[in-house]
């Protein structure tokens, strides 16, 4: 089945809505345990859209979205500003098929274009399919805090994985263009 990429708009948000209601209940990626509500999702997605971080929706043939991943401010001190943080995450029905790989691979894409130099992902519950995934487009391990979260009853484990994009740290950034402009002193 035919997998399409796009920009993720305020008319996903229910659906985005839905999906991390069902992780957050579900699964281990986030550590809320109360799934925030459409009107916090918006003002998060504004957040992340409204400093030109990439946020992606998967849809297939139908125009049924399976899943969203965006990358955001890993902090948001000005020192930070060319690290960014993954997120991915899918419906029930889209596990398992290649979709988180499609949207990693293009968030990639996306944050390398903009002048990124590092991607980190913090991977809640340490989840082997997650870490897998990352691993298979160039992650590496970079540590493990172990016993950071309770949820469902056990500890969880976080892992920390990161990606050079572009040059990475080969030469030195242009504080004057984006992201160079983000999070000024």
């Amino acid at each position: 089945m035919p997998i399409f990429l796009r920009d993720a708009s305020s008319f996903d948000l229910p659906t985005i809505t839905a999906i991390y209601r069902e992780s957050v209940l579900n699964g281990v990626a986030s550590y809320e345990i109360v799934p925030p509500e459409q009107s916090e999702m918006a003002a998060r997605f504004s957040a992340i859209t409204g400093q030109n971080y990439p946020y992606i929706a998967a849809i297939d043939e139908d125009g049924s979205l399976l899943g969203y991943a965006y990358a955001s401010a890993f902090r948001t001190r000005p020192a930070y500003r060319w690290m960014v943080e993954d997120s991915i995450y899918l419906g029930p029905e889209a596990r398992g098929r290649g979709v988180g790989r499609l949207l990693l691979a293009e968030l990639i894409r996306r944050c390398t274009d903009l002048g990124f130099r590092q991607m980190v992902a913090v991977i809640g519950g340490a989840h082997p399919a997650s870490i897998a995934l990352h691993r298979a487009l160039g992650f590496e391990e970079t540590g493990r805090l172990r016993a950071t979260g309770y949820k469902h009853g056990r500890w969880l484990d976080t892992m920390i994985m990161q990606r050079a994009l572009g040059e990475g740290a080969a030469t030195d950034p242009d504080a004057s263009t984006y992201p160079g402009t983000l999070f000024k002193a």
